[in-house]
């Protein structure tokens, strides 16, 4: 096995936990989705923007292939619509009757994994999640499927030559090397062919200092972005007050902040017997680290925070990754497993000492407990970080821990909810601030004139309950005493094409209906045993 010490630690713990991913098939061409059209009109939605604005309805969109030119404000809500004052529908425009709809920005996940073979998840399955919610961007860090892979399918979706959102590419440091990087003048020169190789950033998981500190410093000469999952083998040289102030732009989960908090210690605390390579270790101990930070409001928590606010860093916390740890039972009993989670996914999930994040060796109430905690902490630091002006962003991290794609997303923006973000905040999170942190805000993040045509539809309003964002929908009780589902995104529009969102989920459960088919493929629950006939 080739290695070297900017990914070595990863690589031996990926090879214990089953996590290196191997190539997947290709994305298929595609052949879903209307347009882009010459001029399309979409009629009489509410547009539920990330500018800080309030909602406003009815408004008229008119887009010319995959740019914005038009957002006209045509009447007031329950009165008849003023139809002197609309954009005129020529012959052959695309126009859409959207009355009573609402309108968001396309989604942007900041940490969207394409999948991967050891979950047996194809590409196809997850843009088609992705799209199914809203999602009309990712950032995948680490590119796990092979640098030439990821590039191959971001150019055939800049084309729209797939079904798939945007995709921006952050290599893992180092990938793609045949010999170690060990000094800082190989640092910067892998740097510079990972800029060369047409990639967006870099994804870190960490490295000894000064390799670290000259790669940053090389992406950063050539104005590219970073992120960095501060991973315990390497946190303790490096938090992440070190790496935002050597030019990390990003951080994913919270690993490196509270070590940046310690004020009555410098490293976390390990039982005796932990090993990094035993899982239940690794997560049971993390649920207990943010007690070991400084206290909310003290000296040193309000100086860590002011400090990542002069230098304009993001955080990128993905909450729901890690949700399960606060409630088991939940996270394996979603609405949508038995649906559309594949049976080698579910496979995947089930506590295994192989399968990454299926550390569920002996998880129980004291283990959940010490996780809620961990998150009240967690998420107070991170909506303060908010209030006071901070970059927060929404990424899902999904086909891990039993999150799904794009169910995944969507349970984060219940948890930005959770931890304080007002509900327009939340959309802001999901949508312009993911846009700036990728250097897009020009192009995407917002609905206003002169940007993408990337849009959300839906018949149900996301600012009074989130859920209807979900898949599956909400469930209901209807004027009969009946129980329904209502919600789910409608149209997914990206680069003025318009997807039918309830389509793209429908491929997904043929999909998995044909795994479970071939494969004898119910779902059962750990320990549960399938019955005889």
């Amino acid at each position: 096995m080739k290695c070297f010490p900017t990914l070595c630690f990863f690589i031996l713990c990926s090879i214990a936990n089953g996590f290196l991913y191997s190539q997947i098939q290709q994305a298929p061409q595609r052949s879903e989705g209307d347009g882009p059209y010459e001029r399309l009109i979409i009629r009489g939605v509410t547009v539920i923007n990330s500018t800080g604005a309030p909602p406003v309805g009815p408004v008229d969109i008119v887009v010319e292939k995959n740019i914005i030119k038009e957002i006209k404000s045509v009447g007031y809500p329950g009165a008849p619509v003023m139809d002197k004052d609309r954009p005129k529908a020529g012959a052959g425009d695309k126009v859409m009757d959207c009355q009573g709809m609402y309108i968001l920005p396309g989604f942007v996940d900041m940490h969207g994994h394409i999948g991967g073979q050891s979950q047996g998840t194809p590409a196809e399955y997850v843009f088609k999640l992705w799209l199914g919610h809203g999602i009309t961007t990712i950032r995948d860090p680490a590119s796990g499927n092979g640098v030439k892979w990821t590039m191959e399918h971001k150019a055939k979706s800049l084309k729209n030559e797939i079904a798939a959102p945007r995709i921006l590419c952050y290599p893992a440091f180092g990938s793609g090397w045949d010999k170690p990087i060990s000094t800082p003048e190989e640092a910067r020169l892998w740097v510079r062919e990972n800029a060369k190789n047409g990639a967006d950033g870099i994804k870190f998981f960490g490295a000894a200092p000064e390799i670290f500190k000259a790669a940053l410093d090389e992406n950063k000469k050539l104005g590219l972005k970073s992120a960095c999952h501060h991973a315990q083998l390497e946190v303790g040289r490096m938090n992440v007050m070190a790496t935002a102030a050597a030019g990390l732009t990003t951080m994913e989960h919270w690993y490196g902040l509270p070590e940046a908090l310690f004020d009555g210690q410098t490293l976390q605390d390990y039982p005796a017997d932990y090993n990094y390579n035993n899982e239940q270790h690794r997560f049971e101990e993390a649920g207990r680290l943010w007690k070991q930070a400084a206290k909310p409001g003290s000296e040193r928590w309000n100086f860590v925070m002011n400090e990542l606010l002069k230098m304009d860093f993001t955080l990128d916390p993905t909450f729901n990754i890690y949700d399960a740890n606060r409630d088991l039972m939940r996270a394996r009993q979603a609405d949508w497993h038995k649906i559309y989670t594949l049976p080698s996914l579910w496979k995947f999930y089930a506590p295994s000492r192989i399968s990454h994040g299926s550390y569920w060796f002996d998880w129980g109430t004291e283990q959940e407990i010490a996780w809620k905690e961990n998150y009240r902490l967690w998420m107070q630091f991170v909506n303060e970080y908010k209030n006071k002006g901070g970059r927060v962003t929404a990424g899902s991290d999904s086909g891990f821990i039993y999150q799904l794609y794009g169910f995944g997303y969507i349970r984060e923006l219940e948890l930005l909810r959770e931890a304080g973000f007002l509900p327009l905040e939340v959309i802001r999170a999901a949508t312009l601030k993911g846009a700036e942190a990728l250097g897009m805000a020009d192009k995407i993040g917002s609905i206003e004139i002169g940007k993408y045509a990337d849009f959300v539809l839906l018949d149900e309003n996301p600012l009074a309950n989130i859920k209807v964002l979900y898949g599956t929908g909400t469930i209901k009780l209807n004027e009969k005493n009946e129980a329904e589902r209502i919600g789910g995104v409608k149209y997914t529009i990206k680069d003025g094409i318009i997807y039918d969102a309830k389509k793209m989920l429908a491929d997904v459960k043929a999909i998995v209906d044909k795994a479970k088919s071939e494969n004898d493929g119910e779902l059962l629950q750990p320990g549960e045993k399938k019955l005889k006939p």
